[in-house]
């Protein structure tokens, strides 16, 4: 086994394994988010080729999306009974499956079954939990920024492979690119079943920061995933802190996803400003969101969690409520674009070790796969509530103060998380 002749050479100079995980995951992250956000570049394509409508093609990319956070708990107990390699492997593979036969789609519905339940239910496999899960086993010190490492790669995978679809796509045809997005697939799936191991006992260590001395793994749960899944949530449910992250959780994606990574664009348009420049901004963002992200997770290994939360929902509130009074100038929007981009997705790393600490390691990567059910929801329902907002009142402003006024309420509730035991997982 590679991983654990790779284990024993890096132990002899004094490098833990984790971080061959935290590497192997981050390249699988990257490309599964490809995966997520490359369709978008093919919306025009296949209305050229074979007349769809826009709503067909946001059908099964509507689908796609809401798979990717339905699965999420499901996800986390099947990493639990089958392990880390084994899940990725299969996602990896249903995504290439679901890509490949896509090559030879004629009508809208192949398109909605292979684009939207296939590939949604592949990326949905792995989801956010993959990060959470590999950082509650193989960490215990530095958790926060291997969290906040691996919740970037999301919107790295965005920022670096998008602009390369979108050139195969211009110059060589949409089934070129598709077919590139392919290969990277198979060039992660390599990586996965060559060096990812399940859990760091399984090559006889501890986890980074642990001294503990056993290295058994916790047998997996005899019941079925399903039963799993809903037992973390059942129990969670009866605790006020889940229902708060969960709440907070929502309103994260209402604000991010849901309202400015949908909406921004023809909102901006509204003001006359080029889809271009638009387009430049969200990029922008992006940027800012990856070194925002992993700053964040560092943060969230040595100051209080809540008070990270509140201070991040606090300030992406005020930055919502800001927006309209920029007048939309190239200044305004350069100055939202570095506040919002910073505090896009700096949420995650807090609130998982918020989970980790209130639910316990084995099962924090469960229940926050429920609270990233609350954050696709909450996208989904900005994405609908904002394009209402729209068409009753011919502009976007309402919903994006109503955004901003949400995430104050949500800033004002982590205060409602009481600090709680200190575990060994947090």
């Amino acid at each position: 086994m590679i991983s654990a002749w790779a284990s024993a050479r890096l132990a002899a100079r004094g490098i833990h394994y984790g971080w061959i995980m935290v590497a192997v995951t981050f390249l699988t992250a990257l490309i599964s988010s490809a995966s997520v956000g490359a369709p978008g570049v093919f919306i025009l394509p296949l209305e050229k080729e074979f007349g769809w409508s826009t709503t067909q093609i946001s059908s099964a990319l509507s689908i796609r999306l809401l798979l990717f956070g339905l699965m999420a708990p499901f996800a986390a107990a099947l990493m639990v009974r089958f392990g880390l390699r084994n899940v990725v492997m299969s996602a990896l593979t249903i995504i290439a499956i679901g890509l490949l036969a896509s090559l030879a789609m004629t009508q809208a519905w192949h398109l909605i079954a292979l684009w939207g339940f296939v590939v949604g239910f592949g990326t949905g496999m792995t989801a956010m939990v993959l990060g959470a899960t590999v950082a509650t086993r193989w960490f215990v010190a530095h958790r926060g920024l291997v969290v906040g490492i691996l919740a970037a790669s999301v919107a790295t995978g965005q920022l670096i492979f998008l602009p390369i679809m979108a050139y195969l796509t211009e110059a060589y045809g949409w089934r070129v690119a598709l077919g590139t997005m392919c290969v990277m697939l198979a060039l992660a799936a390599i990586n996965v079943m060559l060096f990812m191991a399940d859990r760091p006992s399984d090559l006889g260590l501890r986890p980074v920061g642990d001294e503990g001395t056993a290295t058994a793994a916790p047998a997996p749960a005899a019941n079925s995933i399903v039963a799993a899944a809903f037992s973390a949530l059942r129990d969670a449910s009866k605790t006020r802190v889940f229902w708060i992250l969960f709440g907070t959780f929502f309103i994260c994606g209402a604000s991010t996803n849901g309202l400015v990574q949908t909406h921004l664009i023809p909102m901006c348009a509204d003001f006359g400003i080029p889809a271009t420049t638009s387009a430049s901004l969200l990029a922008a963002m992006g940027i800012f969101d990856f070194f925002g992200t992993i700053i964040s997770g560092w943060l969230s290994d040595r100051y209080s969690n809540r008070w990270l939360l509140f201070w991040y929902y606090g300030l992406r509130g005020l930055s919502l409520i800001f927006l309209p009074f920029t007048d939309f100038s190239f200044y305004g929007l350069s100055l939202f674009a570095v506040f919002y981009g910073l505090d896009w997705i700096a949420t995650v790393p807090p609130t998982v070790k918020l989970t980790a600490k209130h639910f316990g390691p084995e099962r924090a990567a469960m229940v926050f796969g429920w609270v990233f059910v609350g954050h696709q929801l909450g996208s989904a329902t900005a994405a609908f509530g904002a394009g209402l907002t729209r068409t009753l009142y011919e502009t976007y402003l309402p919903a994006f103060f109503a955004a901003g006024v949400l995430c104050l309420i949500a800033a004002a509730v982590m205060m409602l998380v009481r600090p709680g035991p200190k575990a060994a997982a947090a």
